[in-house]
Parts: structure tokens; C-alpha cells; sequence
């Protein structure tokens, strides 16, 4: 089976305008996909920008709608698969919003919609409906690739349900500020060796609202490398998620299967 080459996305985009955040999302593609990638994966709420207030309820939009439906038309364009993350509305209450990741396969095809299980801080709190499953997954190229978003892989609990359940690529988009740039720069690296699989972080860049995003996106990998990473401005940098590597890695490190899940009761 041959590497997943995936593109990492660090922009914020143009908050409060999706028009031209799928212009941005395009151009993209069209990049990733001449790089021979498989697989273009941009930040937290890209579609409609995430320090945008009111806009949040203003812009929301099911998983199929305007904004859905042009990612697809972008992803089918190109041949290769789009995550993106958005603000999710509910179909049947108006009033309850998402903070969403969805994942549109190389034929413009939904593969997978995730909404955010850990909303961090207050206008996440307030603007957001917490999700309640924590796994999502779709194959990908013959990889099985699994999402969560930015808070949500701070805990380990998350991240080791993926591994379980046997996720070899997990996906994050994110909007990582200051000064909490150690988790880009040494968390997301750690939680990729210890549960032994490939995490893709892609962050926003740059001052937007009270935020100051960090950038630093990356893709870690499970023999505790990092092969690809982007400093702090918008960048496209591009990595291989190597099945072979994987294997290997899973083979010579016991994490895993050295776990006593019987000891581990007190934990829920």
C-alpha cells in the first residue's frame, strides 16, 4: 500500500467571508493535488473564519449545504480528498450549532462529519453544542482515518479511543493560539508515539479577534518524528503518512498491547 500524501493547510483564511475562504480552499487543492497529494486538510472553522462572533450562528449551515457542496465540487475537481472544518447546523433545531470537521472524498463524496466533543473556553461554550461521538472514521487510500478537533487531542483519552479502534491517520484542524504553543510543538508529537498512529494538526495563523494563532501545524508520526512542519505564517507543507512505517513502528513499540485494561476502571 503506498503512502497517503497529505497537505497541511496553515491559514486563517478570510474570517467572515466563505466565498473567498473556498476561493483560498481551491488553490489549495489545485497545489496538493500537483504535489501528488491524496489528501488537503485545512484548519478549525475555516470556511467561515473562527474569531467572526454573531457570524458563527449567521453563517452556519448543514453539513450539505452552500459551503458543503462547493468543497465537494473543489475535491472532485482535483482528485483528491478535503477536510475542512465549519459551523454545523442542526437539521432539525435551528438554534444548535456545531463546531464540525468534514471529510469529502476524491469524487466529492462525504466520507465522514465529526462535531467537536470539547469546546474550550467561553465563546466556544457559548456559540457551540457539544458533540457526542467521540469516534469517527473513514478509510482513506487504504488507511483508516479518524478526526478530532483542536482541544479535543489535548486528551488522551480521545486520542487512545482512536488507537483502539484502530485509526492509523487522525486528522485535526485547529485554532491553536498563544501561548499555548507547546501542544503543537510537543504534545501533539507525544500522543502520536504513545498511541501509535499518524496525527495531522493544522492550525489557523496570525492575529484574528482576541486570538493570536500559532501556526506550527504538523505531521507527527507514530515512531515519535515529525515529518513535516510549518513555521508561523500561511504555509502548504506536505507529508507522507507511510503505511510501512506505521506497521513497523506498531510492531517494535508494546505500548498498546502492553496495556491492562483491568487496572484502568477507576479512569471512568
Amino acid at each position: 500500500m503506498p503512502p497517503l500524501r497529505t497537505a497541511l493547510l496553515q491559514s486563517s483564511g478570510h474570517p467572515g467571508d466563505p466565498a473567498r475562504n473556498l476561493t483560498a480552499l481551491d488553490a489549495a487543492a489545485e497545489r496538493a493535488a500537483a504535489d501528488g497529494a491524496g489528501l488537503l486538510i485545512a484548519p478549525e472553522m475555516f470556511l467561515t473564519g473562527y474569531a467572526i462572533g454573531d457570524g458563527v450562528q449567521e453563517l452556519a449551515e448543514p453539513a450539505d449545504g452552500p459551503g458543503g457542496q462547493a468543497v465537494a465540487a473543489i475535491a472532485a475537481a482535483h482528485g483528491l480528498a478535503v477536510l475542512y472544518g465549519y459551523p454545523e447546523r442542526d437539521r432539525t433545531r435551528a438554534e444548535v450549532v456545531y463546531n464540525s470537521a468534514r471529510l469529502v472524498g476524491p469524487d466529492g463524496t462525504e466520507l465522514a462529519n465529526y462535531r467537536k466533543t470539547h469546546l474550550f473556553g467561553c465563546f466556544e461554550r457559548d456559540a457551540f453544542t457539544p458533540g457526542d461521538t467521540p469516534v469517527v472514521q473513514a478509510d482513506l487510500g487504504g488507511l483508516t482515518v479518524g478526526i478530532l478537533i483542536c482541544y479535543d487531542v489535548e486528551f488522551p483519552e480521545n486520542v487512545r479511543a482512536h488507537a483502539l479502534a484502530g485509526t492509523d491517520l487522525l486528522v485535526v484542524p485547529t485554532a491553536q493560539m498563544h501561548p499555548f504553543q507547546f501542544v503543537a510543538e510537543s504534545l501533539v508529537p507525544v500522543r502520536a508515539f504513545e498511541s501509535q498512529m499518524y496525527i495531522a494538526y493544522v492550525n489557523r495563523t496570525g492575529p484574528e479577534g482576541e486570538f493570536d494563532f500559532v501556526g506550527l501545524s504538523c505531521l507527527a508520526s507514530p515512531d515519535g518524528t515529525t515529518r513535516t512542519r510549518a513555521g508561523r505564517g500561511e504555509e502548504l507543507v506536505i507529508g507522507d503518512a507511510d503505511p510501512e512505517l506505521l506497521a513497523a513502528s506498531r510492531t517494535t513499540n508494546p505500548y498498546l498491547r502492553d496495556r491492562r485494561p483491568g487496572l484502568y476502571g477507576s479512569l471512568t
